[in-house]
């Protein structure tokens, strides 16, 4: 494995002393944000709950008892006469009857067209699609996050170009004030250098902006204060050697391809169940049932209890329902489809991302290589101008020509290796080798 670094010692210019501050490496950024992440925490809830529900029970294969209890108070005044005058009426106040029932009843589902084994079909594949989706967030994370600590990096690197640039136009500055002073340079010289320092300080403040904002955006990653001071390393490193070919083989363990086939397994499971529901249903049913009454109305019985215990089978056979059977079937097959075309779909999103994420990573690296070549013969143009300029041979526009390109090749070669590290990161991200290999 082969690394390149982008390395330039770094000024910080904030009013802050960066050597008080926390050194912040992208492996505890990672570690930090993976643990604060509320999208992990989110989704890693969301597969407790898949767990949670991967039982048999919850699949309809276990048996289902419930249990009933009832006790019935009442108080009656009663008035009564009868036919023929068979006996004497019967008027009567305060009368309180209880009554009492309690039973248990149990259903087994024995058959139901094999729908309960779909159902824990299901049920699993649901608990696999979970412990997916954490692996989709926290590659997600890692990318982010390693793509915000680079960019401070970028940033800071830029910034000490400029800072480079600053240095050179306040020597400038300083040899037109003094040929001036003694009358070897005129006035507008003098100015003119004086505009070009204060352009490069203005350009050197807006960066130290950019830098700020840079932190803010990390430390909103890592869930920490957006003040928080830290400091990164001041190293671009990566690498150049990538192979497509083992990218392409990787990609198969792409946890976003992972779910879409898992999708398109639930769809090929709910076709099952929706057929399980054609065919005859068979439960075993059986129940105890215990009764109690007190009559104090001074007819009928006027104590008893009752003991009762009921099983047996019952079968449910569907015969017509307006053929909405053969719809949901038929729904399901197109369901089914639909989900292998999203899959078909996603690996060729996949693949062609990685082929332009690869061209890019390419090129970023060939234009690093002409870019490094390019400063050395820049910052050497610089001197020699500077030195022409220091005696006269050369103008201050000459000069200031030189300095603008050494700044423009050093910033160009900065971006070039921040975008070989970010084509590098989603290279990883996409053949799923992040979370082991991103550095």
């Amino acid at each position: 494995m082969k690394y390149f670094f982008l390395a330039f010692p770094i000024v910080f210019c904030l009013s802050l002393d960066s050597s008080s501050q926390e050194l912040m490496t992208l492996e505890n950024a990672v570690s930090t944000a993976l643990e604060k992440s509320y999208s992990i925490k989110v989704v890693q809830s969301r597969e407790a709950i898949a767990h949670n529900d991967n039982t048999r029970g919850n699949a309809g294969m276990l048996p289902v008892v419930s249990g009933t209890a009832l006790q019935n108070f009442t108080h009656n005044s009663i008035n009564q006469s009868f036919f023929n005058n068979i006996r004497e009426p019967l008027v009567q106040s305060g009368i309180d009857n209880r009554n009492n029932n309690a039973g248990v009843t149990m259903v087994w589902t024995l058959y139901d067209g094999m729908g309960m084994f779909a159902a824990a079909d299901r049920l699993k594949e649901f608990e696999k699609l979970g412990k997916t989706n954490v692996q989709i967030a926290i590659q997600n994370t890692v990318s982010q996050v390693a793509n915000a600590y680079y960019e401070i990096i970028r940033q800071k690197q830029r910034l000490k170009a400029l800072q480079n640039a600053l240095d050179i136009s306040a020597t400038r500055q300083e040899l037109a004030k003094a040929n001036y002073e003694v009358g070897t340079t005129s006035k507008s010289e003098y100015l003119a250098a004086q505009v070009d320092y204060n352009q490069d300080q203005a350009a050197v403040l807006a960066q130290q902006q950019v830098i700020q904002n840079a932190n803010v955006n990390l430390n909103a990653l890592l869930f920490r204060d957006f003040e928080t001071k830290f400091s990164v390393m001041d190293t671009i490193v990566f690498r150049n050697d990538l192979s497509l070919a083992d990218l392409k083989q990787k990609l198969t363990e792409n946890p976003n391809l992972l779910a879409a086939a898992q999708s398109r397994t639930l769809a090929k499971i709910n076709e099952k169940e929706v057929k399980s529901t054609k065919y005859p249903q068979v439960d075993l049913v059986t129940g105890y049932n215990y009764t109690s009454f007190n009559n104090e109305a001074g007819f009928g019985a006027q104590k008893g209890q009752s003991r009762v215990l009921n099983y047996g089978v019952r079968l449910n056979v569907p015969i017509y329902d307006g053929y909405n059977q053969r719809r949901r079937e038929q729904n399901a097959k197109v369901n089914t489809i639909i989900t292998e075309y999203q899959e078909a779909d996603l690996k060729n999103q996949l693949l062609s991302a990685l082929e332009r994420t690869y061209n890019s990573y390419q090129n970023s690296l060939q234009l690093f290589g002409f870019e490094e070549k390019n400063l050395k013969i820049a910052r050497q143009n610089v001197d020699l101008a500077f030195e022409r300029y220091k005696f006269g041979n050369s103008t201050a526009i000459e000069f200031r020509e030189a300095q603008r390109n050494a700044v423009a090749t050093e910033s160009r070669l900065i971006e070039a290796a921040f975008n070989v590290k970010l084509a590098e990161i989603e290279l990883l991200r996409l053949s799923s080798s992040i979370v082991s290999e991103v550095k």
